[in-house]
């Protein structure tokens, strides 16, 4: 009888720790500006390892971010040399919770979210292409880490 009670109360606790894990995390209400302010760097791999893109955020306070984007495309060039497109941006994003919005109408329809995934990670979805003002196929999509916690200087 023991083990048959050990063996549903393991198989009941296995259940439980992958129903609790296989969840995706979801949407926070609000973020400490400390979870926010930082440097993050999203780093190329391969052939391109050593190049990144940077999106600093600084905390406005009410539901205000803001940010500075430093993205390149590289790529090998007709002579085989690395060479890269470039884009820089700076704005304010509103911030809901864990996702911040920055949106222009400058170069067309410009709009990046950023979504603060857990401690330390961002997510970046651009919508509208080369409407950001970026170079051409340079873009701020991507999984980004914090490399630095210190307020940039924006």
């Amino acid at each position: 009888m023991p083990k048959i009670f050990l063996l549903v109360m393991g198989a009941a606790f296995l259940t439980c720790g992958l129903a609790v894990n296989s969840n995706p995390q979801t949407s926070r209400t609000s973020i400490s500006s400390r979870e926010v302010n930082g440097t993050y760097q999203y780093n190329f791999t391969g052939k391109f390892k050593g190049t990144s893109n940077e999106i600093k955020i600084l905390a406005l306070g009410k539901g205000k971010i803001k940010l500075a984007f430093d993205l390149t495309y590289p790529y090998i060039d007709a002579t085989g040399g690395l060479t890269a497109n470039v884009g820089t941006l700076e704005g304010i994003a509103d911030i809901s919770g864990d996702i911040a919005t920055y949106s222009s109408n400058e170069f067309g329809d410009c709009k990046i979210t950023i979504t603060f995934v857990k401690p330390g990670t961002i997510e970046a979805t651009q919508y509208g292409g080369s409407a950001c003002g970026f170079g051409h196929n340079v873009s701020a999509n991507g999984t980004y880490k914090k490399v630095t916690g210190v307020k940039p200087k924006i």
